[in-house]
């Protein structure tokens, strides 16, 4: 069987990668060292023409089934990895090999530690472990494998966004059953009891974290997160502020509301009011649509805030808020990140440089008992804070630019 690389190719380099020899004996010249999690298969990272691609050697059978897998996701645009290629018909004894695209800024959980995991930074993990879990079976996505280390993360402003990165084990139905539900959470209980272990055992576990009160944490906050979303709320008619209240809930959550069901239950004079939600990102919508910016939730509504903080000072509140948002992007963020050296910019994305130097400029003016100004507050953050933190973007050969 020749060889044979199958998918949305962007990059014909790929077939000239060395895939006569197992992943592990290819040369570094074709390799970029990035944060690997745990993995169960063979994972490297090549470069080609300025991209960085995540490559896996597999079975043909799941190589195909799990490329399909990804396509599905993205076609519902649920937070996965891209899908590239799959490759078969390599020399005799060798697995074939999917290829997706590697997601720049994201990290495994165990990168994200610095040195001991710390109770806040595990809060934060299985917070956007509970979405994204919520979000894939919204989606009729049953996951199978759920777990820290099949997850990819990013720095979304103070928490963290998660990506599916492995879904082998996984299956799409129409709708997801309510057994498939609980089945994927004890999975996913599992999975973090024993990850919790594997750390404590390696003196990587900050002492106040119990393993099993940490696997319980996940299926507490999922169920929370679920309910939220998808449950019937019984309202008085007269209490229509209370619709309201739950659509802003649902946002700060970060799902969107397409639609609200209304019926009236016989013989109670209450109203059942039970949303539509179609799906996460209520505020990355909003500022895309206005600045054209993609981000992760949390940073979008950061950025937002000072949008609309920018339109009181500047005295716009009845001006269009297209017009308000074209004048604070070029008055305010494009100059902020200007200001930061080009060679210090790759660290992190754009947005989560804007949002760490807002938080620069809040500590700073706390300190000083009065607003110190942005042109300050970058030179600072620059100086004590950005110079020491570790890249979190694919860095690349200048040539390869």
């Amino acid at each position: 069987m020749p060889l044979q690389i199958t998918g949305a190719l962007g990059d014909p380099d790929l077939i000239r990668l060395p895939w006569e020899l197992p992943l592990e004996e290819w040369p570094a010249r074709h390799l970029v060292d990035l944060p690997r999690g745990i993995s169960r298969h063979v994972v490297r990272f090549a470069r080609l023409g300025g991209k960085v691609y995540a490559i896996k050697e597999i079975s043909e059978r799941y190589a195909k089934r799990e490329y399909r897998l990804l396509w599905d996701l993205a076609r519902l645009d649920a937070p996965a990895v891209e899908p590239v290629a799959y490759v078969t018909g390599r020399d005799e004894g060798l697995d074939s090999a999917l290829i997706t695209r590697h997601l720049q800024f994201s990290l495994p959980y165990r990168a994200v530690m610095s040195g001991t995991l710390r109770p806040d930074t595990l809060t934060r993990l299985l917070d956007a472990l509970a979405v994204l879990l919520v979000r894939l079976h919204l989606n009729g996505f049953f996951w199978g494998d759920c777990s820290l280390s099949n997850t990819l993360f990013r720095r979304d402003a103070g928490a963290f966004a998660a990506y599916l990165v492995d879904a082998e084990t996984g299956d799409m139905h129409p709708m997801i059953s309510e057994g498939q539900r609980l089945h994927d959470i004890e999975i996913a209980y599992m999975n973090l009891f024993g990850e919790m272990l594997d750390l404590e055992a390696g003196g990587l576990l900050h002492p106040s974290i119990d393993p099993l009160d940490t696997a319980e944490q996940i299926t507490s906050r999922y169920h929370r997160l679920w309910e939220e979303i998808t449950q019937d709320e019984i309202i008085e008619e007269v209490d229509w502020h209370k619709v309201e209240n739950r659509i802003r809930r649902l946002n700060l959550l970060g799902f969107d509301v397409a639609e609200m069901m209304v019926r009236r239950k016989v013989g109670t004079g209450r109203l059942i009011v039970r949303p539509k939600v179609v799906d996460a990102g209520h505020h990355q919508r909003r500022l895309l649509r206005l600045t054209g910016l993609d981000t992760e939730e949390n940073q979008a509504r950061r950025l937002l805030n000072d949008l609309d903080g920018f339109r009181v000072a500047r005295g716009l509140r009845h001006e269009d808020e297209a017009i308000v948002a074209h004048r604070w992007l070029a008055e305010v963020f494009q100059p902020t990140i200007e200001a930061i050296p080009e060679e210090l910019r790759r660290k992190l994305e754009p947005a989560q440089l804007f949002h760490e130097v807002l938080d620069h400029r809040w500590y700073l003016s706390e300190t000083a008992g009065g607003d110190v100004g942005l042109p300050a507050a970058v030179k600072s953050y620059v100086d004590t804070v950005l110079v020491h933190k570790p890249d979190e973007k694919a860095l690349l050969p200048e040539e390869d630019q």
